[in-house]
């Protein structure tokens, strides 16, 4: 499902994985809302996560969240 954003922007809600996880998703944990600033490669194909609240999270090869994608206007 494709809905508008604020500010003419289009988001669409995605499944995430380390493979597949981006700067700039928007992922619920525990009911908030948690946009990842930045994001690094760890062994095994893990990924460490950085949210802009400064928090972190690693998920590892077989982790699955849902989270929110921002669609960049061509």
């Amino acid at each position: 499902m494709i809905e508008r954003a604020p500010h003419g922007a289009l988001a669409t809600n995605i499944e995430v994985t380390a493979a597949t996880v981006q700067r700039g998703d928007i992922i619920q944990l525990g009911g908030v809302a948690h946009r990842v600033r930045d994001l690094w490669q760890l062994p095994q194909g893990a990924k460490q996560l950085l949210f802009e609240t400064g928090e972190l999270l690693t998920i590892h090869t077989r982790t699955r969240l849902a989270a929110v994608r921002m669609l960049r206007r061509r």
